[in-house]
């Protein structure tokens, strides 16, 4: 009998981490929280629930959520965005600063020769 408690507490354990590491656009039927509380008070029964029907399965079925390793994400070309994200700035910190710095003489420069063209315009 204790083997079999601890297949149930493996099960619930193994449902839980599914529900919380899994995208929300990938949770049937149910909000994630309420898929949480569902395999916590009901353990058997509700991660039955979550792997049976509560679940978005890839095309190739079954499969074991995969965890991104470090130096191959890095490394690795990253796939075109599905949906958008901010432009990176590439430029580092000085590079901004003194970019910045010649905008600010840019539009300095151009009050003072708007300021000369009204000055010549009222003489």
């Amino acid at each position: 009998m204790p083997f079999v408690s601890i297949l149930v507490l493996a099960l619930m354990i193994g449902a839980l981490i599914d529900v919380i590491t899994r995208d929300q656009s990938q949770v049937k039927h149910l909000p994630k929280m309420m898929w949480v509380i569902l395999v916590v008070l009901i353990p058997l029964i509700g991660s039955i629930l979550w792997f049976a029907l509560g679940r978005e399965y890839g095309e190739g079925g079954v499969s074991l959520p995969r965890m991104p390793r470090r130096e191959a994400r890095a490394s690795a070309p990253r796939p075109a965005a599905a949906h958008w994200a901010p432009p990176v700035d590439a430029r580092t910190t000085e590079q901004q600063i003194a970019d910045l710095d010649r905008e600010i003489e840019e539009w300095r420069l151009r009050e003072e020769i708007a300021k000369r063209k009204r000055e010549d315009e009222t003489s």
